[in-house]
């Protein structure tokens, strides 16, 4: 297994890593709409679900795969009010249309609109 690690997504909030490789595949931590270098969330659900995109791009890239290589999304909305704008923004980078599971949670860290992890296919 190896630590995936990048210092152009945000930091783990937390005693866990940005994600693992294992056995040809990435596993995502979730990645938050947050300023890799400030840490603030970006403003509104589109603001957030794009820089969340972004934060995950970079990960997956220190992993050595692609978000043509996702096979699975876990979303999590803080308000499923917000899922026709969430996914206005996600279709412009999971073109592929992985398999995902979205879901409404009560709260997420830092307040945040939403959430997003990932799993992926390594070359390696």
């Amino acid at each position: 297994m190896k630590i995936v690690a990048t210092e152009k997504a945000p930091v783990a909030l937390g005693p866990y890593s940005q994600g693992y490789t294992h056995g040809g595949m990435f596993y995502s931590a979730g990645q938050l709409g947050a300023d890799p270098a400030t840490g603030d969330l970006a403003e509104g659900i589109e603001g957030q679900a794009d820089r969340a995109c972004q934060n995950m791009a970079a990960v997956l890239e220190a992993a050595g795969t692609s978000f043509d290589k996702v096979v699975k999304t876990t979303c999590f909305l803080a308000d499923m009010g917000d899922f026709a704008a969430f996914n206005e923004v996600y279709a412009k980078y999971f073109t592929s249309k992985p398999a995902r599971s979205c879901v409404a949670v009560k709260t997420l860290p830092k307040n945040a609109l939403c959430e997003i992890e990932v799993i992926a296919v390594v070359e390696e």
